[in-house]
């Protein structure tokens, strides 16, 4: 298979998965593309790769920046969102240490600290489901229980 394929097959997969999410599980896949980014910089750094380490590590940046850090809703998560902000800013800085000094340890840490978050967002995604599944039963039930108007006469239930 050659790249132009794989990189197609590869696109076609994150479409579908980002086209399925739900909220959740769109900060999911932002984790695990800066994950990924972070380790292909630290590849490409290994390698002395510079161009390609710096667009790594760029995006990974727009990914913490533009996905993680502007869905955070500043007046509903209160001091939590508060905390995250700074510390995705925090990560923003220690990744544009590592890109101008080369520094592996400085991506290992933002790479620690995503993993961490990410291993947190894991955990709270059973309850997250939960919820939602409640919330649609919930809802079936009272639509289900609804008057209804059907050809002209007042029922109950689903047409």
């Amino acid at each position: 298979m050659n790249h132009t394929a794989i990189n197609a097959y590869t696109n076609v997969g994150i479409d579908t998965s980002v086209a399925g999410a739900d909220p959740h599980k769109l900060i999911l896949l932002l984790y695990q593309g800066a994950l990924l980014a972070i380790s292909t910089a630290k590849n490409h750094m290994l390698r002395k790769n510079i161009s390609a380490k710096g667009k790594s590590i760029s995006h990974a940046i727009l990914i913490i920046e533009s996905g993680l850090k502007s869905s955070l809703d500043k007046n509903v998560g209160g001091e939590l969102a508060q905390n995250l902000s700074a510390l995705y800013d925090y990560m923003n800085q220690r990744l544009l240490v590592a890109n101008l000094k080369n520094d592996v340890a400085a991506l290992d840490e933002v790479s620690a600290l995503l993993t961490e978050l990410k291993g947190a967002w894991e955990e709270i995604r059973p309850a997250v489901v939960q919820a939602k599944h409640q919330q649609g039963a919930a809802a079936a039930r009272s639509q289900a229980s609804a008057p209804q108007i059907k050809s002209g006469a007042l029922t109950y239930g689903r047409m």
